[in-house]
Parts: C-alpha cells; sequence; structure tokens
C-alpha cells in the first residue's frame, strides 16, 4: 500500500491495534513481523552526579549521550538483577512504571521488584520511540538487500522524506523520532515503526523467515505468529 506525499513515494502509516494479530494488520507485502525490545542504558558510573543540578531533577540521557558513552543492557540481564522470569513480566513492569496500563492490568509488585534492583546509572529503555541502540543495526538490515535510500512518515507531525541509507546515521534517524514515525527501504523489502507507550519497535519484512534477520541485528524480539498481538505481554 503506497501513497504520494511531498514527492516521495511513502508506505501509508500502519496504526496497529489490539483486536486482530500483529500478522493480519500488515500490508500484503510484508509477510513477518518482530517486536525488537529497546536495552536498557547503562551510562558511566557517577554520570548522574554530574549531570544533576538538584534533587529534584529527573535526569535521562540523551540518545547522543547514550550512542557516544553509554552501553546497551539486555532486558535477560536486568532480569537476573531483578529476579523478574520473562520478558513479559518485564514489560510489564515497565509499563507500569510508567502508568501506561489501565487500573486493571497495573503489576505493581512486577515494578517495584525491578525499581528495587536497577543499578546507579542504569536507565529504562527508551519509551515511544525506536532506541538508539538498534537504529545502526536497523539501517542496515534495510540497506541489506541492495536499498540505497529510505524513506519515512511522521503522521504525528505531518512529517515525511527521504535519506540516503549509507549517509545516514543512528543520530540523524533519531533526530526524526517524535512518539510514532515508519521507516522503509526503497525497495519495500523492510519497515519498522516505533510505537507510542511502549519500550519496542515493530519490525516488518518481505522475507517470510524474520527470524535470521534478528540473529543478524544480536538483538533480543518476540518473533510475531499467527497469534501474537501488540500488546503481546498480557498473553
Amino acid at each position: 500500500m503506497l501513497m504520494k506525499k511531498g514527492g516521495y513515494s511513502l508506505l501509508d502509516y500502519i496504526w496497529i491495534d489490539d483486536r486482530s494479530p500483529i500478522l493480519k494488520q500488515l500490508p500484503s507485502n510484508f509477510k513477518s513481523a518482530a517486536i525488537l525490545l529497546h536495552p536498557f542504558i547503562q551510562m558511566p558510573s557517577g554520570w548522574e552526579v554530574i549531570k544533576r543540578k538538584n534533587t529534584c531533577q529527573h535526569i535521562y540521557p540523551s540518545n547522543e549521550e547514550a550512542s557516544t558513552i553509554g552501553n546497551p543492557v539486555s532486558w535477560r540481564k536486568i532480569m537476573s538483577y531483578s529476579g523478574l522470569e520473562s520478558y513479559r513480566a518485564l514489560a510489564l513492569a515497565l509499563l507500569t512504571s510508567i502508568c501506561a496500563l489501565k487500573k486493571d492490568y497495573k503489576r505493581e509488585d512486577l515494578s517495584n521488584k525491578l525499581n528495587s534492583s536497577l543499578k546507579p546509572d542504569l536507565y529504562y529503555p527508551t519509551d515511544d520511540s525506536t532506541s538508539v541502540f538498534l537504529l545502526d543495526r536497523l539501517l542496515k538490515v534495510l540497506s541489506s538487500k541492495g536499498a540505497c535510500r529510505l524513506y519515512y512518515l511522521d503522521p504525528i507531525l505531518d512529517n515525511c522524506g527521504g535519506l540516503n541509507i549509507n549517509e545516514t546515521t543512528a543520530l540523524d534517524i533519531s533526530n526524526l523520532l517524535y512518539k510514532e514515525i515508519i521507516v522503509t527501504d526503497e525497495n519495500r523489502d523492510f519497515a519498522f515503526m516505533s510505537l507510542y507507550e511502549s519500550f519496542t519497535t515493530l519490525l516488518f519484512a518481505r522475507d517470510k523467515n524474520i527470524e535470521h534477520i534478528v540473529r543478524s541485528m544480536n538483538c533480543e524480539a518476540i518473533i510475531c505468529d499467527e497469534t501474537t498481538f501488540i500488546n503481546w505481554y498480557f498473553k
């Protein structure tokens, strides 16, 4: 499904709802999908003390700070710190902490378990927009079948455009991100989209087997099957 806007040929923005499985909502040219988990962010020891101007100030690293002096920390490592036993439990803990769940679905017990276990200078994953730690890997995926251009669409700011993949950095993409955005390569072999009130990014592929693509990215993910919903953490 394509549209013409601002001189660029772009994918229509895809609104994924929780009423049917993700795979049933993809445009017909995409056959598989994966939910990529954003890494936690470990900053250098003492970073927060140096940055904080007063005890009430909320501190969180910028994308540039995270990419230049921070390190990604996997969900599995956080699970070993916290005692949370699954990706689903950790997702519920994170979403509860940012008040993204309705009262009946909140898991304060999991949230408390997570927060009490976090080490100094260790921060939650990026929410709403794609983690800067994943963007370099996603750019490699978009160019892996010979594509030289990428196209993006931001439905909230009504912004769209195109970039040369080989001249684009993770920080270039991160500067475009506002809440939700979809990015695809010129051949529409792949696309990814950030998700509002989420610590994940959705990756689509024309190939039926996306698992080998995720493995090549060396990242944590939920591989979508015919029963995977966008609120996968409730199942």
